[in-house]
């Protein structure tokens, strides 16, 4: 199928009227998504039918290219049915915002079929690729290749290191990403987790493959689209989905122990909603929970906007989404621990909804998106330092 033949909406509403039975079916499927560590295969072949892997994806090649503050709502709207989903939805779609600085003719092989979705993950110590004439030769192994069960190709993130061992003046060797399909990779299940179960990120390994030039780019090159998505650094992009995820979590945890506060506590002789400490720590977590969002909001409108003027985005703006986003991740996490305490001891069981949310956000606090060296970034530009990180 070419990309010719394809036809996605790129109107909003469209996403948002398709969104609402996606969701209800995820929400339906959570206990099986969870226990299988996967989406159902028919429920990602229809999610991919309906466009929902290329929202980020380039008009050029068929895909919805939505505003990135409109994606984030149909994102949030999954996350509160079930994070695994909403994780891949989030990893997926932003990985194709790379297809603007592979070759077009790559990216129109990948996404030309309709269900096309690529995964991804980082290397381990050890992996490689080796310049070979034509292009290279890849050897390695790599983790965290969420939505690799429904995915259709897989890209490796490798330094280049010439087979002769040479160096380039002292200089770090350079990162290429390679595109490969997927059954040219060698799966391994080592995603034997507590959260994002549902996720399936997989590891893969190859030994000396043979990726051609075309199908291997610098991951952070330049665009061949001047669209306002494409002039942000994906690692923003990623950090703020993720944390969408993330909140979303948070969000639908705090509802579960509100309705959850008509219950009466063992020996309790009150409503749990009729205590005071009960009250308080709704507030609470209410208040960590919106204003943790509206930082988020905030910072991600300002560089969209200038993101959508087309100009550079400024350093403090990019370091400023960076921290919201952390700060974000972190601080739902406090709200769903607050609501898992409420719950009380049901709570521990998996059949309390409780239960997977909060293992769920206590994975996501340990992805590099929520580590807390993105504060010691934001401290070291507010206090007029060089700020280190990826922002």
């Amino acid at each position: 199928m070419t990309t010719a033949t394809l036809t996605v909406s790129t109107d909003i509403d469209h996403y948002l009227e398709a969104a609402p039975s996606f969701v209800q079916r995820v929400s339906d499927a959570a206990d099986q998504i969870d226990a299988q560590r996967q989406i159902p295969t028919d429920l990602a072949a229809d999610m991919a039918d309906a466009g929902f892997f290329r929202l980020l994806l380039p008009g050029e090649l068929g895909g919805a290219e939505l505003a990135h503050p409109d994606f984030l709502r149909i994102l949030e709207m999954f996350a509160a049915a079930d994070a695994s989903t909403a994780w891949c939805l989030n990893q997926n779609n932003v990985f194709s915002t790379r297809s603007t600085r592979m070759a077009m003719s790559t990216a129109r092989e990948i996404w030309g079929e309709r269900r096309g979705v690529v995964t991804n993950g980082p290397p381990a110590a050890g992996s490689k690729s080796v310049p070979v004439p034509g292009g290279y030769r890849l050897s390695g192994h790599w983790n965290f290749s969420s939505g690799s069960d429904h995915a259709t190709w897989i890209a490796a993130l490798a330094p280049v290191i010439p087979d002769n061992g040479a160096g380039s003046d002292g200089q770090p060797p350079q990162m290429r990403l390679h595109l490969m399909p997927i059954d040219q990779v060698r799966m391994v299940d080592l995603w034997q987790v507590a959260g994002l179960r549902g996720t399936g990120s997989f590891s893969f390994q190859v030994d000396d493959l043979f990726v051609p030039e075309d199908h291997s780019f610098v991951q952070e090159g330049s665009s061949w689209s001047d669209g306002p998505l494409y002039g942000i650094p994906t690692t923003l992009l990623f950090a703020t989905g993720f944390a969408t995820v993330a909140l979303g979590v948070a969000r639908k945890s705090l509802d579960i122990a509100i309705v959850g506060g008509s219950r009466m506590p063992y020996r309790g002789g009150v409503l749990l909603r009729d205590q005071q400490t009960t009250q308080r720590a709704i507030g609470e977590a209410h208040a960590l929970h919106s204003s943790a969002k509206a930082f988020l909001r905030e910072s991600h409108a300002r560089l969209w906007e200038s993101a959508c003027a087309g100009g550079s985005l400024a350093l403090e703006e990019r370091i400023q989404l960076r921290v919201a986003a952390t700060h974000a991740i972190r601080t739902s996490a406090q709200v769903v621990d607050t609501a898992y305490t409420l719950c009380g001891s049901g709570a521990i069981f998996q059949t309390n909804p409780i239960q997977r949310r909060f293992q769920d956000i206590h994975v996501i606090t340990q992805h590099t998106q929520g580590h807390y060296m993105h504060y010691e970034t934001a401290g070291q530009f507010l206090l007029g330092l060089d700020p280190q990180g990826v922002f």
